[in-house]
């Protein structure tokens, strides 16, 4: 393990970092990359064919993609942030470019161990020594805001120690700037539907200040432990509270393994078909229950303890809170209302709920209620809403997307988004592990009693 004393200070690349001048240097300088690209490509576009000139352009797109991925990547936090937020955002961004944005979902290089653990000292005030028996400098992931590394306690306990990368709340005013610089040009240069972009980052400045404060995140972990509780095939970490703070969470760690590791759960012997019954239990438990839900159910995420008898009753264990959500009270009201709509075949209501959450912009409504009629039709045509398989929500959901794009005038709340993403994970997970599944009909139960919820 690393020495206990921490590494110095770097207080001018401090300084560029959280005044905006770095962010703004990388990105200025991709922008040189792409455009020195496009002209030579251009320069190129008289001596090709038709088909090698498109080819061409679509391989530009490509490298321009990739490189502005690698910067966003490189500057971590709300660039990270703002290119995840867009990936879902399909309302605002063709789905060739959230495909390629989405990249940065588990693709975030890790930071120098020097630093984080000058951040962790910083923030536990102690030496790394006397906080940690054992603290493994190579991080277990990295990610948007932060990474993980595996830790003992001084009594021996595994724990993993989530820290905040250090530059990022006193540059947060400086990213947002640029951030909200960078969505308008996106508009003016026409890259962006027209949608209503002050109220789009206003959402995903709120959700980026909620993910940088891990105290609300160790609230979370607990509240959600607490409320699948009593499922005795669910764990939720504990949060070590006497090494949390607002920017480090350490919480207990469990031998696991992944859900996309069919060779770890072949050797637990455990059925895919078993893990999907609980998932499908806890997340409609979550969202149509309890209403906070853990909303980033991707494979790093979600694991099955590696314990004895994992092969006749697997446990699932639910890790990284950060990406939490509680339905506003008048979200819930309106979802439900609007799944009424659909297993009643009425789109009149389902757009007056959309016209009573902001969703339709001025003058768009004949395209919307045209674009909505053909959705109910096409859930019509799979046997109505509560009659579709969880196999073939998928194809909804694509389906549901091209209508974003397609239909001018869809202004999507974000939270509504991301319940929409996070039940996309939960269905293509389902197919991933066992096609046969029907998540549809295991969640059925718990999306009855929400419907049959009664207002204040």
């Amino acid at each position: 393990m690393p020495a206990a004393g921490a590494a110095p200070a770097r207080p001018g690349r401090a300084s560029l970092r959280s005044s905006g001048v770095e962010p703004v240097a990388r990105l200025l300088a991709c922008g040189l990359v792409v455009a020195g690209d496009a002209i030579g490509v251009a320069l190129a576009a008289p001596f090709a064919s038709g088909d090698l000139r498109a080819a061409r352009w679509r391989a530009w797109r490509e490298r321009s993609t990739q490189r502005l991925a690698e910067v966003l990547g490189a500057l971590k936090g709300a660039f990270v942030k703002a290119a995840q937020f867009a990936a879902h955002r399909h309302d605002v961004l063709p789905d060739s470019a959230a495909r390629a944005l989405a990249r940065l979902r588990d693709e975030v290089p890790p930071l120098a161990f020097d630093r984080v653990r000058e951040a962790l000292e910083g923030e536990l005030g102690a030496p790394l020594l006397e906080l940690f028996a054992e603290f493994d400098p190579a991080p277990l992931g990295a990610a948007s805001v932060a990474q993980v590394h595996a830790a003992r306690l001084p009594g021996g306990e595994p724990v993993a120690v989530k820290v905040q990368y250090p530059w990022l709340a006193r540059a947060l005013p400086a990213d947002l700037a640029i951030v909200r610089a960078l969505l308008a040009l996106a508009a003016k240069l026409g890259r962006l539907r027209a949608v209503d972009r002050a109220r789009v980052f206003d959402e995903f400045a709120s959700g980026l200040r909620e993910e940088l404060d891990f105290e609300r995140e160790a609230a979370a972990a607990r509240e959600i432990g607490r409320n699948l509780a009593d499922d005795a095939q669910v764990v939720v970490p504990r949060v070590v509270e006497s090494h949390s703070s607002r920017r480090v969470l350490t919480m207990s760690r469990v031998p696991a393994v992944r859900l996309s590791d069919a060779p770890g759960l072949a050797r637990l012997g455990v059925a895919p078909r078993a893990i999907l019954e609980i998932v499908a239990r806890a997340y409609a438990k979550q969202i149509f229950v309890d209403g906070l839900f853990h909303a980033d159910p991707h494979p790093a995420n979600l694991l099955v303890l590696d314990e004895p008898g994992a092969s006749e009753r697997p446990r699932l264990l639910f890790v990284d809170f950060g990406l939490s959500r509680r339905l506003d009270p008048t979200l819930r009201r309106e979802m439900r209302l609007g799944i009424h709509a659909l297993v009643k075949r009425d789109p009149g209501e389902f757009l007056a709920g959309m016209d009573r959450l902001g969703m339709i912009a001025p003058g768009a409504h004949a395209a919307v209620r045209a674009a909505v009629e053909r959705m109910f039709g096409r859930i019509g045509a799979e046997g109505g809403a509560l009659g579709i398989a969880g196999s073939h929500l998928l194809s909804l959901k694509d389906e549901a997307k091209e209508l974003l794009w397609s239909t001018p005038g869809l202004q999507l709340p974000n939270d509504l988004l991301l319940f929409a993403k996070t039940l996309s994970y939960v269905f293509a997970l389902g197919r991933e592990l066992d096609p046969d599944a029907d998540l549809m009909r295991l969640a059925l139960p718990y999306l009855m009693t929400f419907l049959a919820e009664r207002d204040p």
